[in-house]
């Protein structure tokens, strides 16, 4: 017998037990627990959210820049873009390069540090750019791990909606990023504009990494921000569903089980029509816009309602997906969205009031889809070491997708951008064919097991320890 025949025996004959059917009868009551909850949203959601939105404003003010005279200053005029692109996509290299080593070592150091630390080094990367002179001087990287690190605290039914906030503010740095450019554009000083707009927006990134070394709590069996009851009822809470490889350790069985899930791939395969259209929005589409007749000023204003509409898209559909325990439909049918606004840039190449609507589609499309794909794999990987390889491997996928949106979008094919918006548009129905089968297949395994196991008692804590994702008591959220 194999070793890994060996595995599937000896959990699936725990599974058989009595005990393995026992749920916790939980020592705390509901109204304790909401407190708690209450409690970790005022500590972690306000600090965790405005770190990605500093950090996002540094990510993003690239296209806001391309329009304040960067490429003229230190690309020496790049009137093919394809410098400019370069440029953008230099970001994706490091981060698709260091995301799994990264989250995965990051599980042996406090959250806090390493959080905080991620935030001060990229806002001091953002605020340097502002003394680039030549192409080599703007190369920065950024990856913290904040999926893995919501989930120490966050149940399966809570996940959808903190990762919305959370990435809401990517929206919400989208459209403050747009208004934060309208007005450097009318200052008039000695410094080129795009520098002043690098240095507004790095700055705060830097006090808020500093803030979060003292603010953001550790794992919940080491916080100080806890009372022994509040730890025994965010500990029950962590073991909820799962019980693994929690603390400071790493497990290697795991780390090669994610390589070989092939549901992982399936994900970076929507990650990748994401982040090509994510990346592609979050430098062009200032530049886009303008195509529509506006002047540079107006187009960076232009900006903030297809952010503002994408923060409350995303927030609605995660709330419903919350309540449906379904994530695959929404990913789908969102992703369908974003293509028919590239399908509407196609199309309708005049009409401007349609093609600002098409702006709409494929921001609300783009934002979601990435939300609810981040919480989706936030659970489904069964282990603490599995998510902390699982998920930076589907996101270091969808981050190629980066390098090829950014390379989309040359100004030698303006004003239509017609290949652009025809590989983006296709990503999008590849993304949601990948997400209707990876939720077929999530439910017909949930089915296969409740027929050879029994259904679960819900709540109740599966060791997870030997097996991940593949233990009989586990089901996936499709």
């Amino acid at each position: 017998m194999s070793v890994e025949e060996k595995r599937h025996s000896s959990i699936e004959e725990k599974a058989d037990s009595v005990d393995a059917r026992v749920a916790l009868v939980p020592a705390h009551t509901p109204e304790e627990e909401r407190r708690l909850v209450r409690k970790l949203d005022m500590r972690i959601m306000p600090i965790a959210c405005i770190m990605y939105l500093f950090a996002y404003l540094d990510r993003t003010n690239l296209g806001n820049a391309r329009l304040q005279g960067l490429p003229k200053d230190i690309l020496h005029g790049d009137p093919t873009g394809v410098l400019f692109d370069w440029v953008n996509s230099a970001f994706f290299f490091s981060y698709i390069l260091c995301q799994i080593p990264a989250t995965v070592v990051s599980k042996l150091f406090p959250p806090r540090i390493w959080l905080g630390c991620a935030a001060i080094g990229w806002g001091i990367c953002s605020v340097l750019m502002a003394t680039s002179f030549n192409f080599a001087g703007l190369f920065a990287c950024f990856g913290p791990g904040i999926p893995l690190y919501m989930s120490f605290f966050y149940t399966k039914e809570e996940m959808g909606m903190r990762m919305a906030y959370w990435f809401g503010f990517a929206a919400v740095a989208g459209a403050f990023g747009g208004l934060i450019a309208f007005g450097v554009q009318h200052v008039h000083a000695s410094v080129a504009n795009w520098k002043i707009l690098f240095i507004i927006e790095g700055l705060p990134t830097v006090l808020i990494g500093v803030l979060c070394l003292w603010v953001l709590p550790n794992r919940p069996e080491e916080t100080t921000m806890f009372n022994e009851k509040e730890r025994e009822i965010a500990l029950d809470r962590a073991n909820r569903g799962i019980k693994a490889d929690t603390g400071r350790v790493i497990n290697k069985q795991h780390i090669s089980d994610a390589f070989k899930d092939w549901r992982i791939y399936a994900a970076g395969v929507m990650y990748f029509g994401a982040n090509c259209a994510l990346a592609s929005i979050s430098a062009f589409l200032p530049t886009i816009i303008t195509t529509f007749g506006y002047t540079n000023a107006l187009a960076q204003l232009l900006t903030v309602p297809p952010y503002a509409v994408a923060a409350v898209f995303l927030c609605l559909n995660s709330y419903v997906s919350d309540r449906l325990q379904s994530r695959g439909p929404f990913v789908a049918y969102v992703s369908v969205v974003a293509a028919v606004g590239y399908v509407l840039l196609l199309t309708v190449p005049s009409n401007n009031h349609v093609r600002y609507f098409a702006t709409f589609c494929i921001v609300s499309g783009t934002y979601t889809m990435i939300g609810i794909i981040i919480a989706w794999f936030a659970h489904n990987l069964g282990s603490e070491t599995k998510k902390a390889t699982g998920i930076p491997m589907y996101m270091a996928i969808g981050q190629c997708g980066s390098v090829l949106g950014s390379h989309l979008y040359p100004s030698t094919e303006g004003p239509r951008y017609i290949k652009g918006f025809a590989v983006t548009c296709a990503l999008q129905f590849v993304a949601a064919l990948a997400a209707i089968v990876l939720t077929v297949s999530y439910r017909m395994e949930n089915r296969r097991r409740d027929r050879k196991h029994g259904s679960p008692v819900p709540n109740a804590t599966v060791d997870t320890t030997e097996l991940a994702d593949k233990a009989p008591d586990f089901r996936y959220v499709p």
